[in-house]
């Protein structure tokens, strides 16, 4: 996976400037938000990939101490900017594989958000989850965001692309020929046989790699680390909880809600 190229994109001044204009939480976010507002004043806080801000206003305040981290100095040189570091708010440079910086079990709350955690391959995934368990208390949360590999199905594919508006049907399928070629030879079956693919979508203008995993198989990661995994769909912060309806969802995103547990791995 070009990991450098997609570290590149992320320090270009128009991306800076694109997230510096994106303002509102998602709706699981805000889920999110309103279930810990009665804890958030005694939580100490870990942003990852905070961008230019964009969760920052809605967490800094709110928070005993909260800091904001990206591997891209520029986006922490914009999130500066925005917000003056206080005594209570600080935002550094630092990569998710690597945070040796902060001590083990440091913070009640970790967010990953925007799916920052799908821009580097899989062993890189797997580090990153390890790194936030070691800094997150037990019994602390841990939620982020993440690229659906069902519905990369279903934009894989030509036969899900027809709508009754024929304006909708040609945009889909324009965008569904365009992935076919970024992401040759990759089939539609290779696709619905695995459990995460890494892939060109249309991210940036097609210019990201992603990380794209089933929700099943992104349990499965979490459960070395984490527990009390809860799934929530981006669209309209509905839980879903059976298996059947973990199957058939095709949101982009999905977002995990989880706790930290006590093993040492």
């Amino acid at each position: 996976m070009p990991v450098s190229q997609n570290q590149a994109i992320y320090k270009s001044a128009n991306i800076i400037k694109y997230y510096e204009q994106i303002n509102d939480l998602q709706p699981a976010e805000k889920t999110i938000l309103d279930r810990l507002s009665a804890q958030l004043p005694t939580m100490k806080m870990l942003d990852i990939g905070v961008g230019a801000g964009r969760t920052t206003q809605y967490f800094c305040d709110r928070t005993a101490y909260y800091i904001g981290v990206d591997y891209s100095p520029e986006m922490i040189n914009a999130c500066k900017q925005r917000f003056p570091e206080t005594v209570k708010r600080q935002f550094q440079v630092c990569d998710a594989r690597n945070m040796s910086g902060f001590e083990d079990q440091q913070f009640d709350f970790v967010l990953f958000s925007f799916n920052g955690i799908d821009y580097v391959d899989h062993d890189d995934r797997l580090t990153i989850l390890k790194e936030i368990h070691r800094v997150t208390k037990p019994g602390g949360i841990f939620c982020f965001s993440s690229h659906n590999l069902q519905s990369f199905e279903t934009a894989f594919s030509f036969k899900s692309q027809w709508s009754w508006n024929p304006i909708a049907t040609y945009t889909n399928l324009v965008i569904a020929g365009i992935l076919k070629l970024l992401n040759r030879p990759l089939t539609l079956k290779e696709v619905q046989e695995s459990s995460h693919k890494i892939v060109k979508d249309e991210s940036h203008n097609f210019q990201l790699s992603s990380y794209y995993i089933r929700p099943s198989a992104q349990i499965e990661q979490l459960s070395h680390w984490f527990e009390d995994i809860q799934i929530y769909s981006w669209k309209n912060d509905i839980e879903l909880v059976s298996q059947a309806d973990r199957l058939v969802n095709t949101d982009q995103w999905i977002y995990y809600y989880c706790t930290s547990n006590s093993c040492k791995i």
